[in-house]
């Protein structure tokens, strides 16, 4: 009798023993499968593929092209009579395809390489300000993608475009109301103030793209998302011309780094030297029209500490690469260090 209950109260504890182990086992399960989720989720967020975005150097005019670890991407084509420099510059960096093309508005030395691109690359999308135009560049172009068959869009603000690879780009200008109204018949079009204006973010890194946009379109901007302009890195607005980067947009930005494309003894002064001293956070500056010292409209926040930031030019620089993998990032000129 003695043996038989040993043996139930035997078979009794091996029975909780084995539910027991069972139970500790899917919990350690649940909280390892949890974990490697988590991790799975930080990796992603934390050590992304490299990225990088090349400030080409195509004279005076924009050419920014972007690769990301599954598209290539170029803002901007150059002007017409860069556009030996701007194929140049792509065969270089080995540019087979183009998945996306961003031009920001219509102006010869944002859209005059179209042509070469168009010839030469295969292009998968292209995408403007939706702006209609009489240029003749404008008009070529619209022309070669309709018998292309090649996918075109408008961009307006809100739009989010994928670039592959976790990179996206938020467009901040122009409005729908504003491309209403540019449709309609007599409308009396201001090119540099319809640019598309947007913003790419990769991680924690993002850099803000202007076109030539204007003090007005900021101000515009401001109103909408002031709160999203900041930004790791500026495109300089218009080449760096005082005709854009106010005080007010550039709080709200606050870039680290500006960089600025212009071409070597450009008949601007592009970058005019107030918006230059505005950038590198100096009291003073050499006006360029009258030769005098003035001061300078220095970007405080509200703390008062002055913006100081890290100022690349193509005509100094050369060719400017940007690379980063969404956390930090690394700048690199072709010639020369940074003002």
């Amino acid at each position: 009798m003695r043996k038989r209950i040993g043996m139930i109260l035997g078979i009794l504890m091996l029975a909780i023993a084995v539910l027991t182990g069972c139970g500790q086992t899917n919990t350690a399960s649940k909280t390892a499968s949890s974990s490697s989720s988590s991790s799975a989720a930080a990796t992603t967020a934390q050590a992304g593929k490299e990225v990088t975005i090349k400030m080409l150097n195509v004279g005076q005019g924009d050419s920014i092209l972007i690769r990301t670890p599954e598209q290539t991407v170029l803002i901007d084509t150059s002007d017409v009579d860069e556009r030996d420099k701007l194929k140049r510059e792509l065969d270089k960096a080995g540019v087979k395809k183009i998945d996306k093309v961003i031009l920001t508005h219509p102006h010869a030395d944002h859209i005059g390489g179209m042509d070469v691109l168009l010839k030469d690359y295969q292009v998968g999308a292209v995408y403007d300000n939706g702006m209609p135009s009489t240029s003749k560049l404008y008009l070529s172009y619209r022309k070669a993608l309709k018998a292309k068959n090649i996918s075109y869009q408008a961009l307006k603000a809100g739009d989010v475009l994928d670039f592959g690879g976790g990179v996206s780009f938020k467009v901040f200008y122009p409005t729908s109301e504003l491309q209403q109204k540019g449709a309609q018949k007599g409308y009396k079009h201001d090119p540099n103030n319809e640019s598309v204006v947007g913003r790419l973010t990769y991680g924690s890194f993002s850099m803000l793209f202007t076109g030539d946009a204007e003090t007005p379109v900021e101000g515009e901007i401001l109103k909408t998302y002031a709160g999203e302009l900041k930004s790791t890195i500026l495109k300089a607005p218009h080449h760096g011309s005082s005709t854009s980067s106010s005080v007010a947009y550039l709080k709200a930005v606050w870039p680290e780094a500006v960089l600025i494309s212009c071409g070597q003894g450009n008949d601007y002064g592009h970058p005019h030297t107030d918006v230059l001293a505005r950038f590198l956070g100096q009291q003073n500056y050499t006006d360029r029209r009258d030769g005098k010292q003035k001061k300078t409209k220095l970007v405080k926040d509200d703390k008062g500490k002055v913006l100081k930031a890290k100022v690349y030019e193509t005509d100094k620089n050369g060719t400017i690469t940007v690379t980063t993998d969404g956390k930090g990032y690394k700048l690199q000129a072709e010639e020369g260090e940074a003002q």
